[in-house]
């Protein structure tokens, strides 16, 4: 009923694709043995989806300007030196509008195939070979675009598929990670433990605090932050009854969810809020 006010007459086949088998993609742990991985996984026909997207952004953009200098060329037959710059433009490479991490790779299935993959297995340092995960949950991590030495906080990090993938990037020069479930940062332990050599993991700083009270915690500021906050769990929602967000003794924890992720965006702002009173404040105490 919640949805189909929503979505209207989108909602039946939103459905329809919410009870359907979830779909995994195999994200590569960079810290095994890549090569060897890449080529299993290719071997079964999977496609890195991050690569082949870049592919097709590249092509989109070529075709955009060979076709915009084609046009130029056709109307200005009369003026020879705007369509020479035209079709200097056709042969210039486009850059991508929004950059895309190729350390990341993510293995998916062609659309319509819901195959599985096996589990993973450990190299011969007991490290996973891939993590698998929904390959969405990696839109965030390349929207992130986490540059070199930069210091990342992953806010609501359990259970650690975010975190992992922003350790893929190999970019970080610290990487805080935090969850409020004291449960849930085990399980976050123990991904870092099954896919992460020991010695990139003590780089990690993992704790279980309030997002909502990390600055009176931890403080500190961060290049980037990544906030995945608590949200109604759809899938699940649509899927089970057990622990169901929208049972009737919930809906008071259900209508303070918007209040929790609007607290916990503002919280993950405030160090660069605070940053940003403090300069335009020496800036006017030195014009006077």
């Amino acid at each position: 009923m919640n949805y189909s006010l929503q979505f209207k007459d989108a909602w039946p086949s939103i459905r329809v694709s919410l009870l359907s088998e979830q779909k995994y993609g195999a994200l590569v742990n960079n810290f095994a043995d890549v090569e060897r991985v890449t080529r299993e996984l290719e071997q079964l026909d999977a496609v890195d989806f991050i690569s082949e997207a870049s592919r097709k952004a590249r092509r989109l953009q070529q075709d955009s300007v060979a076709e915009r200098a084609e046009r130029e060329e056709s109307t200005s037959q009369e003026a020879p030196g705007e369509c020479q710059n035209a079709v200097q433009a056709a042969e210039a490479p486009p850059p991508l509008s929004a950059p895309i991490t190729s350390n990341i790779k993510c293995y998916t299935f062609p659309r319509g195939d819901v195959t599985r993959f096996r589990p993973a297995r450990p190299d011969t340092l007991g490290i996973l070979s891939y993590y698998l995960m929904d390959a969405a949950s990696l839109l965030p991590v390349l929207a992130l675009n986490v540059q070199p030495d930069e210091f990342v906080l992953d806010l609501c990090a359990a259970p650690g598929g975010k975190t992992l993938g922003i350790l893929q990037t190999g970019f970080c020069g610290y990487l805080a990670a935090n969850d409020v479930s004291v449960s849930r940062t085990k399980r976050l332990y123990q991904i870092l433990n099954s896919y992460v050599p020991k010695q990139i993991r003590e780089t990690v700083c993992i704790t279980s605090w309030d997002g909502r009270n990390w600055g009176e915690r931890e403080g500190g500021t961060f290049h980037k932050v990544l906030v995945d906050v608590p949200c109604t769990t759809d899938r699940h929602s649509v899927m089970e009854e057990e622990n169901n967000i929208f049972n009737r003794r919930r809906s008071k924890e259900r209508q303070m969810l918007p209040m929790l992720q609007l607290q916990l965006l503002v919280k993950s702002n405030l160090r660069s809020f605070e940053e940003e009173i403090l300069k335009e404040a020496v800036e006017v105490e030195m014009s006077l």
